[in-house]
């Protein structure tokens, strides 16, 4: 292909690219096509985060548009499945009775796996009933409105460790789950997503900065999944999680794995150049490219063509950042 035939499908590429990305952000897609106005109002004050991302990357891909085919072409893969909603199915097929000095409780085992097709990467987390109670006390003070007709389980004077209570407190909370996900707005907010995946992440950055990388590794790849699967219409979101695998695994002397997880949270930043995350892991990257005999210098020719637009600022490594995230 000569010179011009490439410019000219580079352009018609980015075209395409901002078209999926205009869909993306503003076209209707599952349950939104015949909301009322009303409710789009609604979900525009309370999806403000996402929407806001979206429109950055809109924005951004406009003045990236320096990416290679390459790149276009990823990019573009990556807002075509970001638009296509993964459905989940909650299960809760045991519980356990904990006793621990003068406290005892019940903690019940969550399976979240995806519907539609054998979901080898189900995710298991285990919550006890304060945590879904404070669950329902932090998403009254924002969806009030969409709760009002949803009873929450409540606890008994007597009896709650009997086995016909549990039981029957089991089947609600998956009940409970499974209506909280069916509504959009609640889902896709932080606070949803954080009943599910908080205390894995409190533990697995726990165990980083103890520097018990073995343990944290296997946290964080437990949790990317379920991570990747909530968050699949804010990509950036996992980038933190993705940046301290990278991180476990070169300190586990394993550039290669740390390698394929950073190309992933590049992947996810490359219009968010102004990410806190871009430069510590590009310099990183470059590091693992030198080392593994990898193509090191187009990382380099990134990261010194952003160090020209920006004024020198210090910037943390890619662990330091890493060590300070979910610090209580």
């Amino acid at each position: 292909m000569d010179q011009d035939s490439h410019c000219t499908a580079e352009r018609e590429l980015l075209e395409a690219v901002s078209r999926i990305t205009t869909f993306s952000t503003t076209s209707p897609c599952d349950e939104e096509q015949n909301q009322p106005k009303a409710e789009i109002s609604c979900q525009a004050r309370k999806e403000n985060p996402e929407k806001d991302d979206l429109q950055d990357s809109s924005a951004s891909l406009s003045s990236n548009s320096s990416m290679t085919t390459k790149e276009l072409q990823e990019y573009w893969r990556n807002e075509k499945r970001q638009c296509r909603q993964v459905k989940l199915l909650f299960e809760i097929p045991s519980t356990r009775i904990v006793e621990q000095h003068f406290s005892k409780y019940v903690v019940y085992k969550i399976i979240i796996l995806q519907t539609g097709s054998f979901d080898s990467n189900k995710s298991v987390i285990e919550r006890r009933y304060s945590d879904f109670e404070k669950l329902h006390r932090n998403l009254l003070e924002e969806f009030s409105e969409e709760l009002e007709d949803v009873t929450f389980p409540k606890k008994t004077l007597t009896g709650n460790f009997a086995e016909e209570i549990i039981n029957e407190r089991k089947l609600a909370f998956k009940d409970y789950l499974r209506l909280l996900y069916s509504m959009k707005y609640i889902r896709r907010s932080k606070k949803f997503i954080d009943f599910l995946t908080r205390p894995e992440l409190q533990e697995a950055y726990g165990c980083l900065r103890g520097g018990q990388y073995t343990k944290a590794l296997e946290i964080l790849l437990e949790v990317i999944g379920l991570q990747e699967r909530l968050t699949r219409g804010n990509p950036i979101s996992v980038v933190p999680t993705l940046c301290a695998i990278v991180v476990c695994h070169k300190d586990l002397e394993n550039p290669a794995s740390a390698f394929e997880y950073g190309e992933k949270a590049l992947a996810r930043l490359h219009v968010h150049t102004s990410h806190r995350y871009y430069i510590p892991l590009l310099e990183t990257m470059i590091t693992l490219a030198y080392e593994l005999g990898k193509d090191f210098l187009s990382l380099q020719e990134k990261l010194e063509e952003w160090k020209a637009k920006k004024d020198p600022i210090r910037v943390f490594t890619l662990k330091e950042l890493a060590v300070r995230e979910y610090v209580q």
